[in-house]
């Protein structure tokens, strides 16, 4: 008892090391999994054993990645992009298969042996491209659609892949009748499943969640993914198979999202299990002595995929960039090759020194597989003559929609928050224009007269198309810190005074973004709580002038540009704070004392007054410098309470 907890606790002291290591070199946790296991395992350290009980523990790691493949498989999404998926998709599991394939046989491996390794290599990570994707906003750019497109029928791929495999490792003369009752059990399994279970799952759900029990919840979804799980492995067929159904079938119900953050910490952890295990594989003897053998399976796995995806690309869509960024993203190896190639370890098929070699290539892909991404655009832009023209396309159009506009907004993003903010300027009849990577979103909205163009707003040609030296203001409408910080460099480079208006989730990001430069941010949840609390004190009986006044407060914490007011007769029927901060304008008449004088000459702040802005010739210079010269027409606008105004005021004016 205590040799074992003692295991478990070293393990876990490692693991947690390990993980915060690899994560503070932002590279992913399953690899930091795989080093414990490779450093721990029986090849190495030898401190975790490699027994039957141990793997069987760790495929539940698999159970619970394939139900969260199942819970994002959307047949509906399927059919949307039937034609990236199966045409783009089929192209390159079935030519990256039959290329392997053959590789592999001529290498004098055996049928089945080429077969598995070839399924290994075939696969992708979905879960770091697909983060990678949203984390760079390319999500909807053409590669991305083909990344997610191919993505999406390699997971489609694997269910066939785990009942071939086992099924080809058997005797010769077994193998047709072996396959043969493979393809029926599959088939009758399948069938049974999903014609019963559309019927089921959601009236099932909708009993348990009328419940309102969140421990039944979770017990419920444990049960139907263990429960499917155990009916495909009765039927010969594998435990992820049956798991995969289950995210699949919950998939298409309303319970989704909830199922999907219930699953998760299972998930993780089991799949850290997992990962461990497979770093156990690892034979690093193996590995130093057959090192040539490593180099050639690593750059034949990135440059053969990468050839493959790049020319099924070129073929059925034509265009040179996009081919090649499908074809750099897609190159390295996934986790579900590790899936595949402990189910051939398991059932022999493989032999050990090709297993040894093809696991390595796959890890080491997967730390490459982040650098290559970050890489790809200036790879494309070195060797593809195209993409040149395909930019500079792109810039006439959008320098086309922003030439005939001046004083305007420019809108990076076009999501609801961007709409609604260019209603709002249309309201107010002032120009916009807006940059956007989603293709359908952009021909919708320009069909109906929306000044919408595609565009990557991180970009500083893109800005400078849009008319940036010519902007009134620049807003940042999605909630993406990296890219904010982007636009926000190349906007202050090029004109450090333009104000930029930002959106952040929370007042953490708020700050930092407010030290990069944005002249003001707005963090989501503050301005939710505030709305709430509006409605919520406006609904109790509270006088609406006390609720003004206190949102007001708030958002003069919160908000430099929001400090202060210019006072009004309402604002004194409102029964406003004598002692609160307002706004008031001074205009500098010929031959006043502030003319002709620099900001911080005069000393403001000991009246006590801030210069918030200066207006000059229809111009509003926000937080102005101390060196700047005032001239005989400016409007200097003054934060402060009333007795420092009107001190303020009069140093200005007559300087006493």
């Amino acid at each position: 008892m205590h040799g074992a907890l003692t295991l478990v606790l070293t393990l876990l002291a490692v693991t947690v090391c390990a993980v915060a290591v690899f994560r503070a070199f932002n590279l992913p946790a399953v690899l930091a999994y795989l080093a414990v296991g490779a450093a721990l395992g029986p090849h190495a350290a030898g401190l975790v054993p490699d027994n039957a009980q141990a793997r069987y523990l760790a495929e539940f790691g698999v159970v619970f990645l394939m139900f969260s493949i199942g819970l994002e498989f959307s047949l509906p999404r399927l059919f949307a992009m039937k034609r990236i998926v199966l045409g783009l998709g089929g192209l390159q599991v079935l030519g990256s298969m039959l290329l392997f394939g053959l590789l592999c046989w001529l290498l004098g491996q055996s049928l089945t042996a080429s077969f598995a390794v070839a399924s290994v290599i075939t696969m992708s990570s979905t879960a770091m491209l697909s983060k990678l994707l949203v984390d760079r906003m390319e999500l909807e750019t053409p590669h991305g659609r083909q990344v997610i497109g191919v993505l999406l029928f390699q997971d489609l791929a694997v269910v066939p892949l785990l009942i071939l495999i086992p099924a080809l490792a058997q005797p010769g003369e077994a193998l047709g009748y072996t396959l043969f009752m493979a393809a029926l059990k599959a088939v009758a399994v399948l069938a049974l499943i999903l014609y019963f279970g559309q019927r089921l799952m959601k009236r099932w759900f909708t009993i348990v969640a009328r419940r309102k029990s969140s421990e039944l919840f979770m017990l419920n979804v444990l049960f139907i993914t263990l429960g499917l799980s155990w009916v495909t492995e009765m039927a010969g067929l594998s435990l992820a198979l049956g798991a995969f159904l289950a995210g699949m079938l919950i998939s298409e119900t309303e319970f989704r999202i909830q199922v999907e953050e219930d699953i998760k910490p299972f998930r993780d952890m089991l799949l850290g299990l997992f990962m461990i295990t497979v770093g156990m594989f690892l034979d690093v003897h193996v590995i130093i002595s057959n090192l040539q053998w490593l180099v050639l399976i690593l750059f034949g796995l990135l440059l053969l995929k990468f050839a493959v995806v790049a020319g099924a690309s070129r073929w059925l869509e034509g265009l040179d960039g996009t081919a090649v960024r499908a074809g750099l993203w897609l190159c390295a190896g996934g986790e579900f090759g590790f899936v595949l190639l402990t189910l051939a370890a398991d059932v022999e098929a493989v032999p050990h020194d090709v297993l040894q070699l093809v696991m390595a290539a796959l890890v080491l892909s997967l730390l490459i597989a982040p650098i290559i991404v970050q890489y790809s655009d200036k790879i494309v832009l070195r060797f593809v003559a195209s993409e040149w023209m395909l930019r500079s396309m792109e810039l006439t159009r959008v320098a086309a929609k922003s030439i005939a506009t001046d004083k305007h907004v420019i809108i990076c993003g076009y999501g609801r928050t961007g709409q609604y903010l260019a209603r709002l300027l249309e309201q107010e009849g002032i120009g916009y224009v807006a940059l956007d990577l989603d293709p359908d979103r952009i021909q919708e909205a320009a069909a109906a007269g929306d000044p919408v163009v595609f565009g990557d707003s991180s970009r500083h040609e893109t800005l400078v198309a849009a008319g940036l030296m010519r902007a009134s203001a620049v807003v940042i409408a999605y909630n993406d810190e990296h890219a904010t910080t982007k636009v926000l460099h190349h906007v202050l480079a090029a004109r450090p005074g333009l104000p930029v208006i930002a959106r952040s989730q929370d007042e953490r990001d708020m700050e930092r973004l407010i030290q990069r430069g944005a002249a003001e941010v707005v963090p989501e949840m503050l301005e939710t709580s505030i709305m709430l609390a509006t409605h919520t004190l406006t609904l109790i009986g509270t006088p609406i002038a006390r609720v003004i006044r206190r949102m007001r407060q708030i958002r003069t914490q919160r908000y430099s540009l929001m400090k202060g007011f210019f006072l009004g007769a309402s604002d004194m029927d409102e029964g406003n704070d004598a002692q609160e901060a307002r706004l008031h304008s001074v205009s500098l008449p010929p031959g006043a004392y502030g003319v002709s004088r620099r900001l911080g000459d005069l000393v403001l702040d000991v009246c006590p007054a801030k210069v918030a802005a200066v207006r000059r010739r229809g111009v509003r210079s926000l937080d102005p410098a101390a060196d700047m010269l005032l001239e005989a027409g400016d409007v200097v606008v003054l934060l402060g309470l009333p007795g420092g105004l009107a001190a303020a005021e009069e140093k200005l004016l007559k300087g006493s």
